[in-house]
């Protein structure tokens, strides 16, 4: 995995996260790579390793005509690209996506959910389920756990509006104090379940990327 400080690669974050806020539009064209190094203030090598990494990850196409941010692109947003866009913007929701939450209740947890939150026996948990698209692709399915007592701070965790969802990590630190020090994700490949399949608009069985982001 390339190293995220080495100087190509936060180029590259800069310019992922332009296209992801929407600064950046489908099918528009970048600077010249002189132009675009200076402004970036890195060597037009340097630069060449940034477009090349965003190119992989499906971002941006280049042709003798130039650089082009890609037309919807194939890649959604990683659980770090929504939480530092929240924190950023207010939305976890990249340009053009939009959200259905499908579950917004209190429940008791399985035993995985339950231990992460050291719940005792009995104890219940905020869970709720929403996806993401663009147009009419679907890009993503979560299901987001809270501790019960958020729900007394914060009531729109129990809600399935979609007014305020996509800003609700904001509200959430505003109503108990507290702020993100640090995040991890893991992912892995796998097929989808019936349920995943279903939400995504997939066959039973397709791969897709799974993952947990925890704060």
């Amino acid at each position: 995995m390339p190293d995220s400080n080495h100087p190509y690669m936060q180029v590259a974050e800069r310019i992922r996260r332009r296209i992801l806020d929407g600064a950046l539009k489908e099918g528009e064209k970048l600077p010249p790579v002189r132009e675009l190094a200076r402004q970036e203030g890195v060597s037009v090598a340097t630069l060449g390793r940034s477009l090349d990494q965003l190119q992989v990850e499906g971002y941006i196409t280049t042709s003798r005509r130039g650089t082009f941010v890609a037309n919807a692109p194939e890649v959604a947003p990683s659980g770090y690209d929504r939480i530092t866009r929240v924190l950023r913007t207010g939305s976890v929701l990249s340009e053009g996506e939009t959200m259905i939450v499908t579950n917004a209740e209190l429940i008791k947890p399985s035993q995985y959910v339950a231990e992460i939150f050291y719940l005792e026996d009995g104890d219940q948990v905020v869970r709720r389920q929403w996806h993401t698209g663009r147009g009419q692709q679907r890009t993503g399915l979560f299901v987001t756990w809270y501790p019960a007592h958020f729900a007394a701070a914060v009531p729109e965790l129990l809600s399935t509006s979609t007014r305020a969802a996509a800003g609700l990590l904001l509200k959430i630190q505003q109503a108990t104090g507290r702020r993100i020090q640090a995040g991890r994700d893991d992912v892995h490949g796998r097929d989808a379940d019936a349920r995943e399949a279903s939400f995504l608009g997939l066959r039973t069985g397709s791969p897709i990327l799974a993952g947990a982001h925890r704060l």
